[in-house]
């Protein structure tokens, strides 16, 4: 026992045991004891040891630990020891600062333990088995043990997780948790869980995440939140981040519109804590993540639109232009704002209007520029300044032409009273502060980019240098400045801005070459011998002279292509001046620029390439070689076939605007013709119609025709008595059949009352079968006034149909007597103008009779009808009343049953009570009668937690028997 606790204490208290002996004991007390309490006490003993003596225990206890949770599941403290137990074993996590080398053999033990226990992969698919249990002391424990796993070694843990049914299910159970401390491990366990994983990532935004993550971040008050919030939002990111399927998903399921409380942070200079300041430079971030160039160019579209409409746009550019925000968030907002609008018109115009509160109001661009060209503010806010302004100006010819306007003479405010965007470029480009220099020039060369028109407009710019002097064109001042010898950064700032002015633009070449200093500049910069540090510059005066050359329109006759290519053949040399070309391509900053469209540089003095003039060499370096190299007779070929793409370039613009022109009227023919075929179709039907009854107005016509023939001929031959004759039969035998169809009618209204009896028999039934409290409250008063209605309704029925057998037989009485007097009619032909007379009022009574008849018979089958209805109704609600009837009875016995159960559960309870309270009282008894003091309540929980707490600080208490 004493070494026992020797070894606690971290002493070598006994010659006799070592640690490993100890270790063994307990393992060996894990497998064979058969007692719960002997296992639960040796686990409970290695999870004390486990911190200490990490190898060892991992080493001799890990497959015991395992069994156990295999077999002992059904008691959660034993489980949640040996969870404890593993997670020290693999985490590897120390409180105490320990040297480098420590650490790393730490770390590898732990991959080393992973490694073993996942080479099985039924043990993960246990872990997450147990997850499933609420109880704390093993949920809690699973949740870090599998955190630790994923840490160790994430890939592997992740491809088992992955292929185990309903595993991220399972896991995706405890962002649900009540205990927060469940909770946040959870959120901390899918970090791990969805690294660099696309696959888990999708699955797990499917399962919900972003309702549950975005509930969390709610709740815990958005960027006032505390760490919580910090680790969903690391969590959103890694499901959103470079995965296009979960992206779409988010803006499909209107997460997007979420996202606008997060900003509303106000302009106070109190409460940026530096808790709020990590979650909002998370938040902004993750806006980001959305409308990531690197994206897909629609996805980022429609993610740009939806933050428009929804407000965050907006909310952002309030943070912008507020007081007292922290640099770091100010800078990532303008980034944030920067890719929100890169591309997108609407969010560019939106921009252009926002001001600053400032008297008189500023537009937010200005006021940003003026930050770019103040070399006394931070580095990276410039950096972010100058990326939002060529994101605004990005496929925006609108902003390009506004910007470069503010330039223009007829622009420019005559009075001084405010600053134009213009105005703060120019002076920037020519400031003493390079960076300055470096940032106007890129700024404007994005204001120039692929618009020919705003290049030939600043052709018109004309600056003031000194009193007394004549202006000067902005191009002449930036070949001025560049002569001059200033530092590389603003001569490539100059250069970059030259080459992308005079890029496509004849006109600007023509105006480059007019001032006749410019060419032997170049050439001489070209031809030159210098060091490295200049090569660069070299190279991008090679590409202005092969820009000058390429686009040259041969309208000046000293410097046209041919003349030119001479002058480099002469001077430098066509290899030499290929390679000075190339490096610029070769430098090590330009792949670092081509990258990303935002300027990130980690200091000022790395600040030499622009993402877009990149983009603009590798188009031009190719094409300027291919030019160099070519010969007049070729060069001439080449403006026949560019004059030639130009015809036939008009020719397919002119035949484009003509099938447009022809597409617009086809589709407003084709809407004429689908218009016309309605009206087509509705004049058919009317024709159809008038057919129809004109036909029916030719019947009635020849009908009254016959008629009025019989009722004019009083006197005739045998002959005419014969055609006569003929008719009558005709007439006799409609008779017959509408009497046929009348009696058909009656047998109909027969059957469908003897189905109304016997369900009015039904429904008595059922009224009557209700026996219990619960039907006869349902069945109401007013299904038995509806049911004497239907009787007295059937009875009428009855009644007419009698009266109309009646009448039926009358008629058939009379059909009879007709025909005998058709067959007298026969035999003797001097009585026949009496027989026609009589046959004649006799047959109009009988058609008055069935028409009659007939109309009452439709007026009773609508009567049938409705009271069919009626008693469809009725049975729907004598159906709802017994199936609620049922349902509250089977209630009732459950609450009988459940009552039933709690009450013996109270009796029990009393009489175990009633044992305590005796049990208590005797040993208050026998400690007063031994003469201790007793307290009036005592505190058992309390006296328990402190016996939990002090065998967990001396572990060596549980070994006493050993």
């Amino acid at each position: 026992m004493n070494f026992l606790r020797g070894v606690m204490g971290g002493q070598s208290a006994g010659p006799q045991h070592t640690e490993a002996e100890t270790i063994q004991k307990l393992c060996d007390r894990v497998a064979s004891s058969t007692l719960l309490d002997d296992r639960r006490n040796a686990v409970r003993a290695l999870k004390s040891l486990s911190k200490k003596y990490r190898l060892e225990v991992g080493i001799q206890a890990m497959e015991h630990l395992i069994h156990v949770l295999q077999t002992d599941r059904s008691d959660s403290e034993i489980i949640g020891y040996a969870l404890d137990t593993l997670y020290n074993i693999i985490s590897n996590e120390e409180e105490e600062e320990v040297e480098e080398n420590s650490t790393r053999q730490s770390e590898d033990l732990g991959s080393q333990f992973t490694e073993i226990f996942i080479k099985q992969q039924e043990n993960v698919t246990l872990l997450l088995s147990l997850l499933e249990e609420f109880d704390f002391h093993v949920r809690w424990p699973g949740v870090k043990l599998l955190t630790s796993l994923l840490k160790q070694l994430g890939p592997q843990v992740q491809q088992i997780i992955l292929v185990s049914p309903m595993g991220v299910s399972r896991l995706m159970d405890l962002l649900a948790d009540s205990r927060e401390v469940i909770r946040n491990d959870g959120v901390l366990l899918l970090q791990a869980l969805t690294r660099s994983n696309g696959a888990i990532q999708k699955i797990v935004a499917f399962e919900n995440a972003f309702e549950r993550l975005l509930d969390i971040i709610s709740e815990e008050g958005n960027s006032d939140g505390g760490i919580v919030v910090e680790d969903c939002l690391i969590l959103l990111q890694n499901l959103l981040k470079n995965n296009n399927s979960n992206q779409n998903f988010f803006k499909e399921g209107s997460y997007i519109q979420r996202m606008k409380p997060w900003f509303e942070v106000g302009d106070e200079n109190s409460g940026w804590s530096a808790q709020k300041v990590t979650n909002l430079h998370l938040m902004l971030q993750l806006v980001r993540v959305l409308v990531s160039p690197t994206n897909p160019p629609g996805a980022t579209s429609s993610c740009q639109k939806a933050m428009f409409q929804c407000g965050l746009l907006q909310q952002l550019c309030t943070i912008l232009m507020a007081t007292g925000v922290p640099a770091d968030i100010l800078t990532e907002t303008i980034n944030t704002v920067s890719e929100v609008i890169r591309g997108c018109q609407v969010n560019q115009d939106y921009f252009a209007s926002v001001n600053a509160p400032s008297n008189p109001p500023r537009p937010a661009i200005v006021v940003l520029l003026m930050s770019m060209v103040n070399e006394r503010q931070p580095f990276v806010l410039r950096c972010a300044v100058l990326y939002c302004f060529q994101c605004f100006l990005y496929k925006n010819q609108k902003g390009q032409g506004e910007i470069v306007s503010t330039l223009l003479p007829s622009t420019i405010d005559a009075t001084g009273n405010s600053v134009s965007a213009g105005q703060l470029l120019c002076g920037g480009l020519f400031s003493t502060d390079s960076l300055s220099n470096w940032c106007a020039a890129v700024a404007l060369a994005h204001a120039l980019q692929e618009n020919a028109t705003q290049k030939e407009q600043l052709l018109r710019v004309q600056l003031a240098t000194s009193i007394g002097n004549p202006p000067v064109s902005l191009l002449q001042q930036c070949t001025n400045i560049l002569s001059q010898g200033s530092k590389i950064q603003t001569r490539v700032g100059l250069l970059m801005l030259l080459c992308t002015w005079l890029s496509n633009c004849p006109i600007a070449v023509t105006h480059f070459l007019h001032n006749s200093a410019n060419v032997p500049f170049l050439t001489g910069q070209i031809a030159e011998n210098l060091g490295e540090e200049e090569q660069l510059v070299q190279g991008l005066c090679a590409l202005l002279l092969g820009i000058s050359i390429y686009f040259n329109d041969n309208s000046l006759e000293s410097y046209m292509k041919e003349k030119l290519k001479q002058l480099i053949e002469k001077r430098i040399g066509k290899e030499n001046f290929i390679e000075k070309l190339g490096f610029i391509s070769k430098h090590e900053l330009y792949s670092r620029a081509s990258q990303k469209p935002q300027p990130n540089f980690p200091s000022p003095e790395y600040m030499i390439f622009d993402h877009e003039f990149t983009k603009l060499v590798k188009e031009l370096e190719g094409v300027i070689t291919k030019a160099i190299y070519k010969s007049s007779e070729e060069d001439k070929k080449e403006e026949e076939v560019k004059k030639t793409l130009e015809q036939h370039d008009n020719i397919v613009t002119h035949y484009k605007n003509m099938i447009r022109e022809q597409d617009l009227q086809l589709e407003e023919l084709r809407q004429q013709v689908s218009t016309l075929k309605c009206q087509n179709e509705q004049l058919q039907t009317a024709v159809t119609q008038q057919v129809s009854q004109i036909q029916q107005h030719k019947d009635q016509y020849n009908l009254l025709k016959i008629q009025l023939g019989k009722d004019n001929q009083h006197q005739g031959s045998y002959s005419e008595g014969a055609q006569m004759n003929g008719i009558q039969p005709e007439e006799i035998g409609r008779l017959r059949e509408e009497i046929e169809e009348l009696k058909r009618n009656q047998e109909l209204l027969q059957s469908q009352l003897t189905e109304k009896d016997s369900m009015i028999e039904n429904l008595k039934s059922s009224q009557t079968s209700g026996t219990n409290e619960q039907s006869s409250a349902i069945v109401s008063a007013r299904d038995s006034e509806q049911v004497a209605e239907l009787k007295q309704e059937l009875a009428t029925l009855k009644s007419q149909l009698n009266s109309q057998s009646v009448e039926i037989t009358k008629l058939q009485t009379e059909k009879q007597e007709l025909l005998q007097k058709t067959e007298a009619f026969a035999k003797s032909v001097e009585v026949q103008g009496e027989t026609e007379t009589i046959i004649a009022t006799k047959t109009t009574d009988v058609e008055g009779r069935l028409s009659a008849l007939l109309q009452e018979t439709k007026e009773l089958k609508n009567e049938i009808k409705a009271l069919s209805e009626e008693r469809t109704a009725i049975k729907e609600q004598l159906d709802s009343s017994n199936s609620t009837i049922a349902i509250l009875q089977t209630e009732k016995d459950k609450l009988e049953l459940e009552i039933t159960d709690s009450k013996k559960e109270q009796d029990d309870l009393l009489v175990l009570l009633a044992d305590q309270d005796q049990k208590i009282l005797s040993l208050k008894n026998k400690l007063k009668d031994l003469g201790h003091p007793v307290e009036e309540e005592d505190e058992l929980e309390s006296g328990d937690q402190e016996d939990e707490d002090d065998e967990s600080e001396d572990p060596g208490k549980d070994l006493d028997h050993i």
